[in-house]
């Protein structure tokens, strides 16, 4: 949009009641608008949020962006509040830390990365990104594996190698 004025709709902070499928549940943060039903757009008429994105702020918001380009990092993450870059390795400890001496399912190592409390207001990495990070670890020697791939969760299983 260059330098032409548009207004923004933040949802960060905005939360959305859920669609009835059961007892009654909390409303949840809405964190982004790809992830809401168009009903739930509709019902709670979000565009009412929108407002214009002040010149400070633009600036803020693409000085980052021009930082996180120029590192040209493999992943975005947000660390206490910031939007920064990481390294690929980032969930790495995350995985590790459900990974015992015995021969465990990928799917439970992964399942419990997925369920983790990083942040309860950011989206996570997805099965797949994990199962190819449990491979990682397993080829740079951090895991052994039983079975073809981490990508079988379900026939693979991984542990500590063993000493």
């Amino acid at each position: 949009m260059g330098d032409a004025p548009y207004d923004v709709v933040d949802l960060s902070n905005v939360k959305v009641s859920r669609p009835e499928h059961g007892p009654p549940q909390p409303p949840v943060f809405a964190m982004s608008l790809g992830m809401l039903h168009p009903d739930i757009i509709g019902r709670d008429r979000l565009w009412e949020l929108s407002e214009p994105l002040q010149q400070t702020v633009r600036e803020r918001y693409r000085d980052l962006w021009q930082r996180l380009r120029s590192e040209n990092a493999p992943l975005r993450v947000v660390d206490g509040g910031e939007l920064v870059s990481a390294p690929i390795s980032f969930f790495d400890s995350l995985l590790m830390s459900f990974v015992t001496d015995n021969w465990r399912k990928v799917a439970r190592i992964v399942g419990e990365a997925l369920v983790a409390p990083m942040d309860n207001f950011i989206i996570g990495p997805g099965d797949l990104f994990l199962s190819a990070r449990v491979n990682a670890l397993v080829e740079s020697g951090q895991l052994e594996i039983r079975g073809q791939s981490a990508f079988e969760m379900h026939a693979s299983e991984v542990r500590l190698p063993a000493t």
